[in-house]
């Protein structure tokens, strides 16, 4: 993606939507792999995927802010191109064993239960974590809260 790409996004995005700040947010691709990127994009286009976990450990590893309420989000796919803008809307940070049903259900991975997240996520931080901790099970989990903002939800076709 290249800086030029993400400002003509930014400046289309909004034309759509006048009230989001001048200033291009941060772009990021959910997931580690390309597959993962599409896969969840799609999620969250659809409506399905409103939350996403991260590891506190990563974020430490990595020397990166960690998101805040209000934060916009540019959204890439595995090619690197924008594709969506979301708005966190709550961060709250808890130990792996007690993040929620309700926060594994908006994350919209697998059947949508706490089992199925629990698994996912422990395979995912065991294999793609920045940090050199990986998982434990009591590790601190930012869950992430967020809305769509563009596309917006009635403009997106949901044949594509």
């Amino acid at each position: 993606m290249t800086i030029e790409l993400l400002d003509t996004y930014w400046r289309r995005v909004r034309a759509e939507v006048p009230n989001l700040p001048a200033a291009v947010p941060e772009a990021w691709a959910f997931g580690a792999t390309p597959e993962h990127a599409d896969s969840l994009l799609g999620l969250v286009l659809s409506g399905i995927k409103t939350g996403t976990a991260s590891s506190v450990w990563d974020y430490e590893a990595a020397g990166d802010r960690m998101p805040e309420a209000g934060d916009l989000s540019v959204i890439l796919d595995s090619a690197g191109e924008p594709q969506a803008v979301i708005r966190t809307t709550t961060v709250d940070i808890v130990p792996f064993g007690e993040v929620t049903a309700e926060h594994a259900h908006a994350e919209g991975e697998g059947d949508l239960s706490l089992a199925a997240w629990r698994e996912i996520h422990e395979r995912f931080w065991r294999n793609h974590s920045e940090s050199p901790r990986g998982w434990e099970p009591d590790m601190p989990v930012l869950c992430e809260r967020f809305e769509l903002v563009h596309p917006l939800p009635a403009a997106t076709d949901a044949n594509a």
